[in-house]
């Protein structure tokens, strides 16, 4: 039996992707370091190993509202490196940190005025002075709290973004996107609110904000009726008014029950050139020109044959499940996850496309992931499974991709798998 806080919910590469930092619902954050060796023989396996785990978060109570606040960790961010410490913002439903994580490997010995255990020795007994030496010690990582950012959401905070500016960030709640600076915890700027003045007229809830990766006025934030809003904050002070709207007008043939909450929007996330933006509904990764708000450039089929099994999906709450996405380091791949520990792979340029698992049997180290296949129905090669023994507890929601390398990290329930690209471009 799994342990619900053991299941991980968040899973983010710093800017090197030296780092890799997973949240859990259990609110302990688990950063994994790569190992220098591997930087030197490109051939050899890139291993990630635990470099330091802390309680980023606790249950909390809402005394005024009577509601429980719990701990799961809802996104990391990491911030970019000024100096020789890292720092990672982390957030659950209402409360974004600030941390420091910082390394010490030497200790200072020799004090004139304590003695070895840090008692104060008397001063009587001091007869000469000496120079404190600075003496190596085995490695000790240290992760302290820097700043709490509390009671700037009502709601349930979806989303954290950092913004090109290094100083200011931005969290998302299902009505409001905040502003904050990040030396500044007792106020934030509201930029967006969405909340109907009566909330019986509510008609749609943010779902995921992000910043522009180079310009720092500009944000785009999905919507649950499938919209994508993107806004400069040049423009006003509440941004309201979005700048661009992309939107895909709906094929009335596909047109059932389901429409509206198949079109939501679960993730969004800006290309590194910041040309493009992926987004992620139930069914479709999309890749939109942000020159082109009518319909998105490129649509890939994720999982196809669930269409036929909405019904069922829908009744085990399935179909509300959350799937993020992301890009590879050159823009060319897009990555994202389904069930049975399924995750997919989509070149842009040679329109390929591979299904692969992440799962104890299939993921020995050093073995090469086989693609997966599912048929619906008619004739069944070996090894395909069929859509009907699809195992949906076993999801992966949460993925990310190395900045640079094809290194990917999948998150499946309360298991980490690292993939690495071999020299024949076969994941591994």
């Amino acid at each position: 039996m799994i342990d619900q806080a053991d299941i991980i919910s968040t899973v983010e590469f710093n800017h090197t992707g030296e780092l890799l930092a997973t949240g859990d619902k259990g609110g302990r954050v688990v950063i994994f370091q790569r190992e220098p060796e591997s930087k030197n023989e490109p051939y050899n396996q890139g291993e990630y190993n635990v470099y330091s785990t802390f309680q980023s978060h606790e249950p909390e109570f809402d005394y005024l509202k009577s509601l429980e606040i719990e701990e799961k960790i809802n996104k990391i961010k990491w911030l970019p490196q000024q100096n020789a410490a890292h720092s990672l913002l982390s957030t659950n439903d209402k409360t974004i940190k600030l941390w420091k994580i910082t390394e010490r490997d030497k200790r200072p010995e020799g004090y004139n005025l304590k003695d070895e255990e840090g008692k104060l020795k008397d001063l009587s007994t001091v007869t000469s002075l000496q120079v404190p030496v600075l003496k190596p010690m085995d490695l000790m990582v240290e992760v302290t709290p820097r700043r709490i950012f509390a009671n700037g959401h009502t709601y349930h905070v979806n989303s954290i973004s950092v913004n090109s500016d290094c100083e200011t960030y931005m969290s998302a709640d299902d009505l409001r996107i905040n502003l904050w600076h990040l030396a500044i915890t007792d106020r934030s700027f509201n930029i967006v609110d969405i909340k109907p003045a009566n909330m019986e007229d509510l008609t749609e809830v943010i779902t995921a904000s992000e910043f522009h990766p180079h310009h720092c006025n500009l944000f785009v934030y999905s919507s649950s009726k499938g919209s994508l809003r993107l806004c400069d904050m040049r423009a006003s002070a509440l941004c309201d008014k979005h700048s661009k709207l992309y939107e895909e007008p709906e094929d009335p043939s596909n047109r059932s029950f389901f429409s509206e909450i198949i079109s939501s929007v679960s993730d969004v996330k800006f290309s590194h050139s910041g040309r493009y933006m992926l987004t992620r509904d139930y069914l479709t990764v999309k890749v939109w020109d942000l020159n082109m708000e009518t319909k998105p450039v490129e649509t890939y089929q994720v999982h196809d044959y669930l269409r036929s099994k909405l019904c069922s999906l829908y009744e085990n709450d399935c179909i509300f499940d959350k799937f993020e996405c992301a890009w590879n380091g050159s823009d060319s791949v897009i990555m994202t996850g389904a069930y049975n520990n399924f995750f997919r792979m989509f070149d842009r340029n040679t329109k390929r496309d591979v299904t692969l698992e992440a799962s104890r049997e299939s993921s020995k180290p050093r073995a090469i992931l086989k693609p997966r296949r599912v048929c619906v129905g008619g004739k069944r090669r070996k090894d395909d499974i069929s859509v009907d023994s699809l195992d949906f507890t076993k999801k992966i929601l949460h993925t990310a991709w190395h900045p640079t390398e094809n290194i990917i990290a999948i998150a499946a329930t309360n298991n980490l798998y690292i993939f690495q690209d071999k020299v024949n471009s076969e994941m591994h």
